[in-house]
């Protein structure tokens, strides 16, 4: 990378780092906090723990289209503004109905698709992937962190205190995006109605969109059931089960550029998803093997691995395919297919957990990455050459 590439990447992986820090830190503590609030109900409290994802999952287009319109920059500071105003109505909140409220402004600060579009605008072709895999670690540092300091800071400053150290994180995030990040070169601006018909209508992109829904989905199906067996079959407590996720994230990076060499320098992109797909899927159905914390610690090692070269992978590859005036349209549409297999996922993992067991969502998980093999071969692969 060269300089302002570099520069461009650090400072969009600090921005989305502390906005995704600030949403994830009260995910390990509010279902059992939100009880205390007014009103509230086991399904009030669920929704108000998933809410955020629902909201994200609709706004994520309009705010990828406003980007091909507006700018990148202005539409991303509107939205961490709003994740800002959502962080305060949740910290003064009440009553189970305004904590919903707060949440689902935090999740409508639905940024993630002109974040995107912002990295793939300052960055060439031959390190996009590179550049899209730091931002993915960011995000996967943001969680551990969440899931370690969460409780930590909730003990000490209460529900209301975190929620402002959420706002706290959205500002400063704003000041790194207007002091830190270079401008893109500006163009002339689309349309919305010829952005959305260009992401919707360009078959080249169904399967990127397929194939994020699919890994998105099968990771959430994957968090519902994990943690279970975790639990009651490994005798992890919830409180340090971190200890076995944490550990495994840390590791599955570690072949991350050998992967993505591979992939940019070495031509074979193909081939790399392909396979990380798959050993995915088999690693998922493994699980339902696993007899002590190190095969688990090993499995989990494996599927992630692969999932972050997917998940480096796929926005790179879409902000290649889709036309350049539309590449926010395109990427909200990727997002949009992200979050609502993450919203799939989960639905479907509780489900199927009750009917079938533990086994029967690992198994399903492994099975739905299993077919993406199938229509994966569509994809519109680009050879990646260094500049």
């Amino acid at each position: 990378m060269n300089s302002l590439e570099r520069r461009a990447v650090g400072g969009l992986a600090l921005v989305y780092w502390l906005r995704m820090l600030g949403l994830f830190m009260v995910l390990p503590v509010l279902a059992a906090y939100a009880d205390d609030y007014a009103r509230a109900t086991p399904v009030l409290v669920g929704l108000a723990v998933g809410v955020y994802g629902l909201t994200q999952a609709v706004l994520q287009l309009p705010f990828g289209l406003a980007s091909d319109r507006l700018g990148r920059i202005p539409v991303i500071v509107f939205g961490l503004v709003v994740f800002f105003a959502g962080s305060l109505v949740a910290a003064s909140a009440e009553s189970i109905e305004w904590l919903i409220v707060g949440r689902a402004l935090q999740g409508a600060g639905a940024v993630a698709a002109a974040v995107n579009a912002l990295l793939a605008d300052l960055t060439r072709p031959a390190v996009r992937t590179t550049a899209m895999a730091i931002l993915g670690i960011s995000i996967g540092m943001a969680f551990l962190v969440a899931l370690m300091i969460g409780p930590v800071l909730t003990a000490w400053l209460g529900l209301a205190g975190v929620f402002r150290l959420a706002a706290a994180f959205a500002f400063l995030a704003i000041l790194v995006l207007l002091v830190l990040i270079p401008r893109p070169e500006r163009r002339e601006p689309t349309t919305l109605v010829s952005g959305l018909n260009a992401a919707l209508r360009d078959t080249r992109l169904h399967p990127l969109y397929a194939g994020i829904f699919v890994l998105h989905a099968a990771m959430t199906a994957v968090f519902v059931a994990v943690p279970v067996l975790l639990s009651r079959r490994l005798g992890v407590d919830a409180g340090e089960q971190w200890s076995v996720f944490a550990p495994a994230m840390l590791v599955s990076i570690l072949p991350l550029p050998i992967l993505i060499w591979l992939a940019e320098r070495r031509g074979h992109q193909a081939a790399v998803v392909l396979v990380c797909i798959a050993i995915a899927a088999v690693s998922l159905v493994g699980m339902t093997r696993v007899v002590a914390t190190g095969s688990m610690f090993l499995a989990l090692s494996v599927y992630f691995a692969g999932f972050n070269l997917l998940e480096a992978t796929m926005p790179s590859l879409v902000s290649q395919a889709a036309q350049v005036e539309a590449r926010g349209a395109a990427l909200g549409m990727y997002s949009t297919a992200q979050f609502l297999g993450a919203f799939t996922g989960g639905a479907a993992g509780g489900w199927i957990m009750a009917g079938w067991g533990l086994n029967g969502v690992l198994v399903a998980a492994g099975g739905l990455l299993a077919s993406w093999l199938l229509f994966a071969p569509r994809t519109p692969w680009r050879t990646l050459k260094a500049a």
